[in-house]
C-alpha cells in the first residue's frame, strides 16, 4: 500500500516541481502522480557519444552534438522576431547558436571563451548552419548529466519549452523520481505470466525504458511494457465480450418470414456477392442464437453493405420487431432512406425519416407509429437519440459510419428497449485488422471485401497546380459526354494558417472556366442550412447541374452513378482513408470514372507517399493498412471515442500488429479457463483492470 500511496502522489511534491510546473505539466501532458511521470515514456533514444564537426553539420541531419566555444552574443531582428544570436565555433568553422526567449538568462548562464558542448537539431538561415535553443552543457560537467549514451528524448510543447520544461528537464524530474523509489515496484502480472513469456520485471523495465545502457537492454524493456498495455487492453475488451454473453440474452429472431422473402425472391436488385451471402449467414447465426448480437460490418464504399443491413432489418420486422439506422449526417440519412425505400417498392413495409430538419406534425406521427408498432423503420441522424423518439419493440439498431458518433450517443439509442436490441454497427472506412483487434475487440467483425458485379475500377491521376488545364480539358470533354463532376475542397474559404485551396477561391475559378448559361454549377460545404445543402443536392442529383462544389460534407451517403469524376483540391492535406472515401463518390455506375488528385508543386515525402498509394491501388483494406503506418492510429477517426480506453503510451497499433495478436490469444486462454479471473494466480488481473478502467464509464453494454 505505501508504494501505491507514493506513486499516486501529486506531482508538485518532487523535486523539481513545485506548483507552478506541476500545474503545466497538468495541463499539458496530463501528468499529475508520480506514476504518471514515471509512465511518460521516451519517444525516442539519441546517442550521445557521438560527436560532429561543425564542418559534418547538414540541415538533413535529425540532432547533432558538437564541442567547441561560444565567440560571442548580439541581439538580431524586431518584434516578434527579434532574437538572440551567439556564434558557436570549434577548430573547423563557425555557426549560429539562436534563442528567441530568455536571452538574459542565457547570456549571463554560457560565457564566451568556455568549452561548451551543444546539442540539437541543425537548419539554415541566410545559408548558414544554426540551432535554434540548443541544449548546452559544459564539456566537463557533461559525464555526469548522462546517465546512458542511450539519452532518452520526451516530447513536449511550446508551452512547456517557454517555461523551461524541455526534454532534458523532464528527463531530469524522472530520474529525481528515481532516485527517491527505496522499494520495488509491485508487479502488475501475475508471475506465471512473466515467466512463460519471459519477460523483464515491470521495476527493471522503468528504470530502463528512461536510462537504457545499451539497445539489447532498451529493446526488453520496451517489449514488456508493450506487452503489458496491450494485454491489459484485450483483456478488458474480451472480459466485456464474456460478461455481455452472460449478462444479455438476445432476442430470438427464429423466423425468416414473408417480408425477407419477397424481398429476395422479387426486389433484389442483383444476385448476392458470395461475400455478401456469407457475411448474411454470419448474422443469421446471431440473430437466432439468443445470444445479444453485436457485429461490426466492414464493407469498402459499394460493396453492398445497405443491402445486408436491410436485409436483416427484415428479419427483425418478420419475427415482430422494429428497426433503426442512424447515420452521422442528414445527406446519408436521406440516402438510405431514398435507397431503401426504392428497394422495398411493393412491399407493404412502413419506413420514415426523422432528422433535425423534420417538421413537428412528421416527429409527432413518427412518435405514435413507433409505440403502436405500426412504424417498422426508422431511419435518421442524432434527432433518434431525442428523449420522445420511443420505441415499442426494437430489436435491431444499425449505426453506420459509427466512429462519427462518440460512445455516449450511442449508450442512448440502446436505453430506448427494455432489452439491448441486435446491433450491427457498420463502416466504410477500412479498418486494418490489427487496428480493429483493439477499437471492436469486444465486436464480432464480418467483412464484405467483395465488389457487386459491372463495377469498373476508378482510374486515378496525379497532377501539380501548374497543371490545372490539362484537368479543366478533360473535364469539358467529360461533360461534353453528358457526364457530372465533383470538386472537393478542403476549406470553405481562405485561411491565414494553411496555404491550401478554399472553396470560395475554387467557386470564381471554376466559373470563369465553366460560365453559365452553357454550365450549371452547384455548392454544398457545412455551414449552409439542411435546406439549402438539400436543394443544391438535389440540382446535382437530378442532373441540372454538371459540377457539384463541396467540402468533405459528400465524402459519405452520396450516390450518383452519372457523376464520373472527382477532382480533389490540395489532395495533399487529405489523409488516405478520406481521399479513399472521396474516390469512393464516383465508380458507382457501368461507365469508366476518375479521380484526379491536384495538389502544390511542392510536396513532403509523406504526402508523395499518401499520392503513390492512391495510384496504386483501389483497395480499401491496404490503403488503411498503409495510412496506419504513415499517420499512425491516431489520425483514424475516432480512435479514442470508439474504444481505446486510455491514450497509448507506449505500443503503437501501426507497428505492434503481431504484438497485438499475441496478447489478445494469451488473453482469450486465460478467460476460457478462467471467465470471471476469480483463480488465485488471476486475481492480480482484476486488481489491474479496477485501476486502469474504473474512473471511465463502464460501456460494456455497448459497441
Amino acid at each position: 500500500m505505501i508504494i501505491q500511496e507514493f506513486l499516486d502522489t501529486n506531482i508538485t511534491y518532487l523535486s523539481g516541481v513545485g506548483p507552478k510546473r506541476a500545474e503545466l505539466l497538468n495541463k499539458e501532458l496530463n501528468i499529475f502522480t508520480f506514476r504518471d511521470l514515471l509512465y511518460y515514456f521516451p519517444y525516442k533514444y539519441i546517442d550521445r557519444t557521438r560527436f560532429y564537426k561543425i564542418a559534418e553539420l547538414d540541415p538533413e541531419l535529425p540532432f547533432v552534438q558538437v564541442k567547441g566555444v561560444i565567440k560571442g552574443y548580439s541581439a538580431e531582428g524586431h518584434g516578434p522576431g527579434k532574437r538572440l544570436v551567439a556564434d558557436f565555433q570549434d577548430e573547423t568553422g563557425t555557426i549560429k547558436l539562436v534563442w528567441f526567449k530568455g536571452g538574459k538568462w542565457i547570456t549571463g548562464s554560457y560565457d564566451p571563451g568556455v568549452e561548451f558542448i551543444v546539442f540539437g537539431k541543425p537548419s539554415v538561415f541566410n545559408g548558414m548552419i544554426n540551432i535554434i535553443h540548443p541544449e548546452i552543457d559544459s564539456a566537463d560537467k557533461m559525464a555526469e548529466s548522462l546517465n546512458s549514451a542511450l539519452q532518452a528524448q520526451y516530447s513536449t510543447t511550446e508551452k512547456l519549452k517557454n517555461h523551461f520544461l524541455t526534454s532534458k528537464t523532464i528527463g531530469k524530474l524522472t530520474g529525481n523520481l528515481l532516485k527517491q523509489l527505496k522499494f520495488r515496484i509491485p508487479e502488475t502480472l501475475p508471475p506465471y505470466l512473466v515467466s512463460k513469456y519471459r519477460l523483464m520485471d515491470l521495476h527493471e523495465s522503468l528504470h530502463k525504458i528512461h536510462f537504457p545502457e545499451n539497445p539489447e537492454e532498451l529493446e526488453r524493456a520496451r517489449y514488456r511494457l508493450k506487452f503489458e498495455e496491450l494485454f491489459y487492453i484485450q483483456l478488458n475488451l474480451l472480459r466485456f465480450k464474456t460478461n455481455r454473453s452472460l449478462k444479455h440474452k438476445g432476442f430470438v429472431f427464429s423466423t425468416v418470414g414473408d417480408n425477407f422473402n419477397n424481398f429476395y425472391f422479387n426486389n433484389l436488385p442483383f444476385a448476392l456477392t458470395n461475400a455478401q451471402k456469407r457475411v448474411m449467414k454470419e448474422i443469421r447465426k446471431d440473430l437466432g442464437s439468443g445470444k445479444q448480437m453485436n457485429r461490426l460490418l466492414q464493407g469498402d464504399v459499394g460493396s453492398g453493405k445497405t443491402l445486408v443491413a436491410l436485409m436483416s432489418m427484415l428479419i427483425a420486422i418478420d419475427n415482430g420487431y422494429q428497426a433503426c439506422i442512424m447515420a452521422p449526417t442528414e445527406i446519408l440519412a436521406n440516402q438510405h432512406y431514398q435507397t431503401i425505400s426504392k428497394l422495398l417498392k411493393g412491399i407493404d413495409i412502413k419506413i420514415c425519416l426523422l432528422t433535425g430538419s423534420s417538421k413537428r406534425a412528421s416527429r409527432k406521427f413518427i412518435a405514435e407509429s413507433l409505440l403502436d408498432s405500426s412504424l417498422n423503420i426508422l431511419i435518421g441522424t442524432h434527432a433518434l437519440l431525442e428523449e420522445n423518439v420511443q420505441f415499442r419493440n426494437l430489436g435491431l439498431a444499425i449505426i453506420d459510419e459509427q466512429h462519427r458518433f462518440g460512445v455516449e450517443q450511442r449508450a442512448r439509442l440502446w436505453q430506448k428497449n427494455f432489452n439491448p436490441p441486435h446491433v450491427l454497427v457498420m463502416t466504410a472506412t477500412p479498418i486494418p485488422r490489427t487496428l480493429a483487434m483493439t477499437l471492436y475487440g469486444d465486436l464480432d467483425v464480418s467483412v464484405i471485401d467483395e465488389m457487386p458485379p459491372g463495377r469498373v475500377p476508378v482510374k486515378t491521376m496525379h497532377f501539380n497546380d501548374s497543371e490545372r488545364n490539362k484537368v479543366f480539358g478533360f473535364i469539358r470533354k467529360q461533360i461534353a459526354e453528358h457526364r457530372q463532376i465533383y470538386f472537393v475542397y478542403p476549406l470553405i474559404r481562405e485561411s491565414e494558417n494553411m496555404d491550401y485551396k478554399d472553396l470560395e477561391d475554387g467557386w470564381d475559378t471554376i466559373s470563369r472556366v465553366f460560365p453559365p448559361p452553357e454550365y450549371c454549377i452547384s455548392i454544398v460545404h457545412g455551414k449552409m442550412t439542411p435546406a439549402d445543402k438539400e436543394a443544391s443536392m438535389k440540382l446535382f442529383k437530378d442532373g441540372h447541374a454538371q459540377i457539384l462544389i463541396a467540402t468533405t460534407v459528400i465524402e459519405v451517403g452520396v450516390d450518383i452513378p452519372n457523376a464520373t469524376v472527382m477532382v480533389i483540391e490540395s489532395a495533399e492535406r487529405f489523409g488516405l482513408s478520406q481521399l479513399h472515401q472521396l474516390r469512393g463518390r464516383v465508380g458507382r455506375g457501368a461507365d469508366q470514372s476518375y479521380c484526379i488528385l491536384i495538389s502544390s508543386d511542392k510536396l513532403s515525402r509523406e504526402a508523395v507517399k499518401r499520392i503513390e498509394v492512391m495510384i496504386m491501388t483501389n483497395d480499401g483494406f491496404e490503403i488503411a493498412e498503409k495510412d496506419l503506418q504513415l499517420r499512425g492510429p491516431g489520425d483514424i477517426e475516432g480512435t479514442l471515442q470508439s474504444g481505446i480506453p486510455f491514450d497509448l503510451k507506449i505500443a503503437n497499433l501501426g507497428k505492434d500488429g503481431q504484438l497485438i495478436e499475441y496478447v489478445r490469444n494469451i488473453a482469450e486462454n486465460i478467460l476460457a479457463s478462467d471467465p470471471t479471473l476469480d483463480d488465485n494466480q488471476n486475481t492480480i488481473f482484476k486488481t489491474e483492470l479496477k485501476r486502469l478502467f474504473s474512473k471511465r464509464q463502464s460501456w460494456s453494454d455497448i459497441s
